[in-house]
């Protein structure tokens, strides 16, 4: 497998292919590199270099009890770009992936990304706050540490049917995406996907946003029933300055899977403009 050991000494899994411009997805909660199947196929066929990582603690990275923070999140992309000599990259990122996209070319990412795309991304911030009043209660996410805490594999199972709008009435059902997306996540430890809620919910990106020159984009689905997109897409394109939205009636959270070919589409339109 490909691996780097970055400066704590974890080590962290990624997948190189291609040649050309690259691109860099970043995953989302709790899942891995593997998430993003559809887009590494369809961009490599196009001529581009695709690369994805596993978060630290998720997927084939290494287990580390420590370091399940935004900054170090972003750290060791930094460490995974200049080691792989990645330059003029296209970084995309879904959901708790979108936050780390933002807070990398924010600190990181002068002189060496060309483009990001924050897709159904949890920017600029989830939880409600006293600076932030219409955001997400605690107790929601307190919710979700419980049953990742005590109830796991069977909260992960529950957790895939409104990631992927198949609790919806009329929804077509896919049993190996939910079967795909519990593999990944029983994959990685524990303490860190427990920890990582803190990370994707209290983690203010305004001044990330705020900061970064390059140009954004950014997808959300309006039935997104995990990072609702009133709460996060909506406002985060306003804080960028070079910054375009696509929102997608009906669609939901994990759409990058189910709505493949759309999703794959406007991001190739959006890398060659």
């Amino acid at each position: 497998m490909s691996t780097i050991r970055v400066k704590d000494g974890t080590e962290i899994y990624y997948k190189d292919w291609g040649t050309g411009q690259p691109i860099v997805f970043h995953h989302g909660w709790p899942l891995s590199g593997d998430d993003w199947d559809a887009q590494m196929m369809f961009f490599l066929n196009k001529g581009f270099r695709v690369i994805a990582h596993d978060r630290r603690g998720h997927g084939r990275s290494s287990q580390t009890a420590n370091g399940h923070d935004m900054d170090t999140y972003a750290a060791d992309v930094a460490e995974l770009t200049t080691f792989l000599d990645l330059r003029d990259a296209i970084h995309i990122g879904h959901s708790t992936g979108g936050g780390e996209v933002i807070r990398y070319v924010a600190k990181y990412g002068q002189g060496r990304v060309a483009k990001a795309v924050l897709i159904s991304a949890v920017t600029p911030i989830m939880a409600q706050t006293a600076a932030n009043p219409d955001g997400i209660p605690m107790s929601v996410f307190d919710e979700i540490r419980e049953g990742t805490a005590n109830h796991r594999p069977q909260y992960f199972q529950d957790f895939t049917l409104p990631f992927y709008g198949f609790n919806r009435e009329g929804a077509k059902v896919s049993q190996g995406i939910r079967d795909n997306w519990w593999r990944q996540g029983m994959m990685g430890a524990i303490k860190a996907h427990y920890d990582c809620i803190k990370a994707f919910s209290e983690t203010d990106f305004t001044e990330d946003l705020k900061s970064v020159d390059v140009p954004v984009l950014v997808m959300h689905g309006e039935d997104d029933q995990i990072v609702p997109f009133a709460l996060t897409g909506a406002k985060a394109v306003k804080l960028v300055k070079n910054g375009s939205l696509i929102s997608y009636p009906g669609f939901p959270h994990g759409m990058p899977t189910t709505e493949a070919a759309t999703i794959n589409a406007d991001l190739l339109t959006f890398i060659q403009s």
